[in-house]
């Protein structure tokens, strides 16, 4: 009789990691395409309404984006940790604090009107869809 492979072999666990290392290698290039697409569509969107509109809109626009910059940063950092940590995805009570408060801010000054900002936040939204419409039409050949 053969004994039994265990999974605590060491081809097993070098296996592991370098599927760990390419995973994460996979998710912080996932990560930049995203911050490429959302940058783009700031500059793009905040050229259009500072054109179409006028230049106060467009900076509530860029208000609402650059916190929503800072939401899709901290989801990603806490999507890093999952890898890490092997803990479940918390609350996200940070990443509610960034919009609760760019609204409340919003709502408060006379000066910012709160239909920008919001959609200026939603612009991490639109880099994702754009991110994957853009791989589904036009997938990279491996």
């Amino acid at each position: 009789m053969s004994a039994p492979e265990t999974t605590d072999s060491p081809t097993s666990e070098a296996s592991e990691e370098t599927n760990s290392d390419r995973a994460m290698t996979e998710f912080y290039q996932l990560q930049r395409n995203l911050y490429l697409v959302m940058l783009g569509l700031t500059v793009v969107i905040f050229v259009s309404v500072w054109v179409a509109y006028s230049g106060n809109t467009a900076l509530n626009y860029l208000l609402g984006a650059c916190a929503g910059l800072l939401y899709f940063r901290r989801l990603a950092r806490d999507i890093e940790g999952l890898g890490v940590s092997k803990q479940g995805v918390g609350f996200g009570s940070v990443r509610l604090a960034i919009f609760i408060a760019v609204m409340v801010v919003a709502a408060q000054l006379e000066r910012l009107a709160i239909l920008p900002v919001f959609l200026g936040f939603m612009t991490y939204k639109a880099a994702i869809i754009v991110y994957v419409v853009q791989t589904t039409l036009f997938p990279k050949g491996k």
